[in-house]
């Protein structure tokens, strides 16, 4: 309980005023991951993601394609790989992630397995991500650990995998776990990780508030679904 004080301390007194929502946008990841999704909601996505400047639009892996000719350039695209398990072997993860590059990817989100941290077998991991590292060459790499499936003490041990993987990004989760970010666990990865790692937070961001306090506890990136139409609603109520 003392430590969520201190965070919630650090949110109150450290940063004394609101973000400006062009600072939170920036660095949004605006999501779309449903197995629903169309080819209209991609494009909504894109329409939306361009009139907001957010970093990236992050989309299933079957509309990359679709998704780069429609935004000719306009923004960024970010897809996943071995999602939302993490359980594909590193042969179909490496095939994902240069199929998802070869139609245009330009970042590249990746899951771990998870039943590797809990074997131990961090040279396996620690392999893969250099094997996606290599692939994703000059392109943005962040490696998913799904926090809510880890211990604290796995998680800093993955901070330090993902951190001689030389991958770019850390993140929280998929969004399709028990749980998503948690400000203490980005405070706890953004101590962990080597300086030039970001931190991603995912999952369950839902408020312009949640996307600020993250933000200030350290992540570099967030991945949300939600917070260009919070943004919406505000422009709306100012109407």
């Amino acid at each position: 309980m003392y430590f969520v004080w201190e965070l919630d301390n650090f949110c109150k007194v450290y940063y004394n005023r609101s973000m400006e929502i062009s600072e939170i946008l920036r660095k949004c990841d605006h999501t779309l991951l449903d197995r629903c999704a169309t080819e209209n909601d991609i494009e909504a996505l894109i329409d939306d993601g361009i009139k907001y400047k957010v970093a990236t639009v992050c989309i299933p892996p079957c509309y990359v394609r679709f998704a780069k000719d429609y935004s000719a350039g306009r923004i960024p695209i970010c897809t996943v790989v071995g999602f939302p398990n993490g359980y594909n072997n590193t042969t179909v993860k490496a095939f994902e992630a240069k199929t998802a590059i070869s139609d245009g990817a330009d970042e590249i989100d990746a899951v771990i397995n998870v039943g590797m941290v809990k074997a131990a077998k961090y040279m396996d991991i620690l392999y893969e991500i250099r094997r996606l590292r290599e692939i994703c060459g000059k392109r943005i790499l962040k490696i998913i650990i799904e926090t809510c499936l880890l211990t604290d003490d796995e998680k800093k041990i993955m901070c330090k995998i993902v951190s001689e993987g030389k991958a770019d990004f850390i993140k929280t989760s998929t969004g399709f776990a028990a749980g998503g970010a948690t400000r203490e666990d980005i405070a706890l990865l953004k101590a962990n990780v080597s300086l030039g790692v970001g931190v991603k937070a995912a999952g369950g961001i839902k408020t312009l508030k949640d996307a600020e306090d993250l933000i200030l506890l350290g992540a570099d990136r967030l991945g949300t679904s939600r917070i260009v139409n919070a943004v919406k609603q505000a422009e709306e109520g100012k109407k």
